[in-house]
């Protein structure tokens, strides 16, 4: 199977955002000053039907139309398999509605490795679809965003969540 990635930049209420496919799915959303973002060095800027897809759910999203997302995710490429776990568990928290990151290791069965969860929620790199911005803390406060607080307050205002700033 090819190996490629590739992207396309998108315009967002929240500045540009970068949307990477492999040919497995959607690879990658990331905003373009998001901390842990490598960039795109090595990936082709092509048209690939994963990406329009995900351009169009993102719109639609963003206009207040589409509260979950139908998009085929390939969460191989990148990070471990602990990693990958907390990704793929992040997809259970529901639109509108928050977790904490203490929450987060109990879902995944693993109470004591906070720091660890929290590292690997960092480094998620399907930025919205992925809902990392949905993880707040313990006290409901908002905590970390690699895309920067102000965009996760601004999704989770988008989306009507409850939290403390």
């Amino acid at each position: 199977m090819n190996n490629s990635i590739y992207y396309r930049e998108h315009i967002s209420p929240l500045g540009q955002i970068i949307i990477a496919s492999t040919d497995r799915g959607i690879c990658g959303i990331y905003f373009h000053d998001q901390r842990y973002f490598k960039g795109t060095h090595d990936w082709q800027k092509k048209a690939h039907p994963y990406l329009d897809e995900a351009a169009q759910q993102l719109d639609e999203y963003f206009q207040g139309k589409r509260n979950n997302f139908n998009l085929k995710l390939d969460l191989t490429v990148s990070g471990t398999a602990f990693q990958q776990a907390v990704w793929q568990a992040l997809l259970a928290i529901p639109f509108g509605q928050t977790s904490s990151y203490r929450a987060h290791t109990n879902q995944i069965h693993k109470p004591l490795a906070v720091r660890a969860v929290g590292g690997a929620i960092g480094r998620n790199p399907i930025s919205i679809v992925v809902p990392c911005h949905r993880v707040i803390g313990s006290d409901r406060l908002l905590t970390g965003y690699a895309g920067g607080i102000e965009r996760k307050q601004y999704l989770l205002e988008l989306e009507g969540a409850i939290y403390l700033i």
